[in-house]
């Protein structure tokens, strides 16, 4: 089978590999969509010091169950459409004796610390399947990225009447619009990008600022009357948007860091405590989630699209990452694999 591999620093190929087969307790899927995300981006710019490569990237999956191995309950039937959930858990650390497997210290997601989605056919545990005959195989690809801010908003604690910042409108950040407005909070969407906070406004954010344009901590006190913001969710991982999360802040005010800054930040920490903070990371999502984004896409029907910047077919897909490396305002750039038919 044929599986687009990062090969070097700024180079992938389309290449052929071994075709899996489903084990003891396995599910072979025939990909259909995979959504590209920004530690693909990195690993292809080599700046992701997760991955050695070559590396087929890739966790963003939409397909089809083509076979099973022993052991597989019956529900897993040859032909169901499927997502997954691209993380592992070991089970044993601080983070898994907890319950919250989604940090779990020696997690390895597929496409960073193995070998990901992009490729034929995936064989992957039954447990890392989630169902669904509802939505299309193009959708199914965008339930992990728009999860992982849903679990920001949870870790936020975001409730009815709450005024929510979101600093960053990529994909992640258009998940925690999306649920923090479902939550009921009014959403105030900042981006440098004007395309993006337009795009966060028709999905539910009740503010669009243009971080290029306008003086974004004024326009903030003004719109909550000098108080500041409930919610403060960060999902750049820039430094300068590191601390002015705090900056925009309310006293006794929260927020959640869903990105990773790749450089050192420097805080004002008196206003940590000035403030009274509660300030939490996010990381990956629960299947909870999972369950709540494929709850959302189902109201949404072809409106969906409105998430999908670019699709490249599978036989144009070592263009993709070059693409969207020269195109940062794109949102979602995904490949089509048409179950394997090029």
């Amino acid at each position: 089978m044929r599986a687009l591999r990062i090969e070097a620093e700024g180079r992938s190929a389309l290449r052929e590999v071994q075709e899996p087969q489903p084990g003891p307790g396995e599910v072979l899927v025939r990909v259909s969509h995979v959504g590209l995300c920004g530690s693909d981006l990195n690993t292809f710019k080599g700046l992701n010091p997760l991955v050695s490569l070559p590396r087929i990237p890739g966790h963003e999956i939409g397909g089809t169950i083509a076979a099973v191995g022993a052991d597989v309950p019956a529900e897993f039937a040859p032909g169901r459409r499927v997502t997954v959930m691209p993380y592992t858990a070991c089970g044993t650390c601080a983070s898994c004796r907890r319950g919250r497997v989604n940090a779990c210290r020696y997690n390895r997601t597929l496409g960073v610390q193995q070998d990901g989605g992009l490729a034929e056919a995936i064989a992957l545990p039954f447990d890392k399947i989630i169902l669904n005959d509802t939505l299309s195989e193009r959708h199914l690809a965008l339930v992990e990225p728009l999860s992982v801010g849903f679990h920001a908003v949870e870790r936020g604690r975001v409730s009815a009447g709450e005024t929510v910042v979101v600093l960053g409108c990529g994909m992640i950040g258009m998940g925690v619009v999306i649920a923090a407005a479902a939550a009921g909070a009014r959403v105030l969407a900042v981006d440098v990008n004007a395309e993006k906070v337009g795009r966060a406004t028709r999905f539910g954010a009740a503010e669009a600022i243009d971080g290029s344009k306008e003086d974004v901590g004024a326009r903030i006190e003004a719109l909550t009357g000098g108080d500041g913001a409930d919610v403060v969710i960060e999902a750049v991982g820039l430094p300068a948007t590191f601390t002015q999360a705090i900056d925009l802040a309310a006293f006794a005010g929260r927020v959640v860091y869903v990105g990773y800054s790749k450089a050192p930040v420097t805080y004002e920490t008196r206003f940590f405590n000035l403030k009274e903070l509660d300030i939490t990371g996010s990381r990956n999502a629960t299947r909870a989630d999972f369950d709540r984004v494929i709850a959302y896409l189902e109201t949404l029907g072809s409106k969906a699209d409105g998430l999908i910047s670019k699709v490249f077919p599978f036989a144009e897909a070592e263009g993709a990452l070059p693409y969207w490396a020269g195109e940062p305002t794109a949102l979602k750039v995904m490949v089509e694999l048409a179950s394997g038919q090029v």
